[in-house]
């Protein structure tokens, strides 16, 4: 993503800037004009609020009896007592009109940064259709998507081969893989969670072959990054007669190929645990305050190419960068698979006042850290880690290094499909400012003249 230039900014993208900073403006005056200190009162109460919620939700997951049942009436009794306060001092009516207004502001300022921020989506090319394509089907997955949307007789229909895996036992997906190979197979594809697509796609790229991704797993990360419908798994299918093909990286971890994302610490520790597939939520909560306050687990230490994370309790590697990423639940958005880097998250909370540090301040907080590398080597102080690869459970001797492989993959996708959902720009208030306040350059005048007429 290109930096902006504010003396060559379109028309739109300056307006919005400048509707931005005036509806910043109108939260301020609406606080400054409320009767006596009502408006610092106002501020004062809804930043206590949040923070007391935040302490309530650190509480809840790292604490066990009492203190996780005061911790829950924390977290929700504190944004009840906020509006309560509100009401009493009858300043709801302000509170209201200044979050609005800042609602507004930051939506016409994100607006602004994506006109002069243009995303650079991963470039599709033209390519051969397969001719002996093999199909890796798991009838369980995404709670039996593939017998739901009928996807075997379609994929035969198309002229696919179609290998139905027995889930009644433990299969080796990668060797099937291998042995579709071997018998003249020239195009690899899964219907299936992310686990077997990352299983398969290595030996895929082992042997140069393009990829088919088809989006019958549960969450689809994979397919939603490169665009798939994961609405209507079937529509996947259409590549192999009216295809094109993405160049797309694959993350290394020990060894293993993964495709979205490489665990450690808390969240694979709960991964491990043996009810969490048929409980994850309540296997969670039970394991979650003796990991995170190091009566269990071991915390990690990560060499990045130009950075050393220590004491960390958990670790997300993904492949690519998140463009927005949301570090307290470890996920967030990709918007490409091609930049050649790792995208790496670090989280240290040790108590409430840094759980409500990471509340308010999201990625800038001093516990979070949130850096991109090519390589990230992890140790700890034991002979081996748990590592959840695109959330299957492993582990691995120490240290674990995590590597990419640019471009490593062929991936074959639908010439016509959804799309990649557009990740917001990054929010910075002085590339608003200055945006807000730039000028036109002489030879753009009749251009800007164009798009101020379409301007919201």
């Amino acid at each position: 993503m290109s930096p902006s230039h504010p003396s060559g900014a379109p028309a739109r993208a300056r307006l919005s800037a400048r509707l931005a900073l005036a509806c910043a403006l109108g939260a301020v005056v609406a606080l400054v004009a409320a009767s006596g200190p009502g408006g610092l009162f106002i501020l004062v109460v809804g930043v206590v609020g949040a923070a007391l919620a935040a302490v309530g939700t650190w509480w809840v997951l790292s604490h066990h009896g009492a203190v996780r049942v005061v911790g829950a009436l924390l977290m929700t009794g504190a944004p009840l007592a906020v509006l309560v306060l509100y009401a009493r001092a009858d300043l709801w009516p302000v509170a209201l009109t200044a979050i609005a207004l800042w609602g507004a502001a930051v939506v016409w300022a994100r607006a602004a940064l994506r006109g002069v921020r243009q995303p650079e989506g991963m470039q599709a090319v033209a390519c051969a259709l397969p001719r002996h394509p093999v199909l890796i089907m798991n009838p369980r997955s995404g709670g039996g998507k593939v017998g739901r949307f009928g996807l075997a007789e379609k994929a035969e229909a198309l002229g696919a081969r179609v290998v139905l895996l027995d889930t009644a036992v433990r299969t080796d997906v990668a060797e099937i893989a291998r042995q579709a190979v071997a018998e003249g197979a020239d195009l690899l594809g899964v219907a299936g969670g992310d686990g077997t697509q990352a299983r398969v796609a290595e030996v895929a790229a082992e042997h140069g072959l393009p990829f088919l991704v088809v989006s019958a797993g549960t969450r689809n990360h994979f397919a939603k990054v490169l665009g798939l419908d994961h609405k209507d798994p079937a529509r996947c299918l259409d590549a192999l007669t009216d295809g094109e093909e993405l160049r797309v990286d694959l993350g290394v971890v020990g060894g293993h190929a993964f495709v979205n994302t490489a665990s450690f610490g808390v969240y694979a520790e709960v991964v491990q645990r043996p009810d969490y597939r048929d409980a994850q939520a309540d296997s969670a909560l039970d394991a979650l305050p003796d990991l995170l306050l190091g009566y269990a687990g071991h915390t990690l230490d990560a060499v990045t190419d130009d950075t050393r994370l220590e004491s960390q309790q958990a670790l997300l590697v993904s492949n690519n960068p998140y463009a927005t990423p949301e570090p307290m639940t470890m996920g967030g958005r990709r918007t490409r698979l091609d930049l050649g880097v790792l995208g790496v998250v670090g989280i240290r909370v040790n108590n409430a006042a840094q759980a409500a540090d990471v509340a308010l301040r999201g990625a800038r907080a001093a516990s979070l850290q949130v850096l991109t590398s090519q390589q990230v080597v992890i140790g700890s102080d034991t002979d081996s880690i748990p590592v959840a690869v695109d959330g299957e459970a492993l582990t691995m001797p120490t240290p674990v290094t995590c590597s990419i492989r640019p471009g490593a993959l062929r991936v074959l996708v639908p010439r016509i499909r959804p799309g990649a959902p557009a990740a917001g720009p990054p929010m910075h208030w002085r590339e608003v400012v200055s945006l807000a306040f730039s000028r036109r350059r002489p030879g753009r005048a009749a251009e800007d003249r164009a798009d101020g007429e379409r301007a919201p």
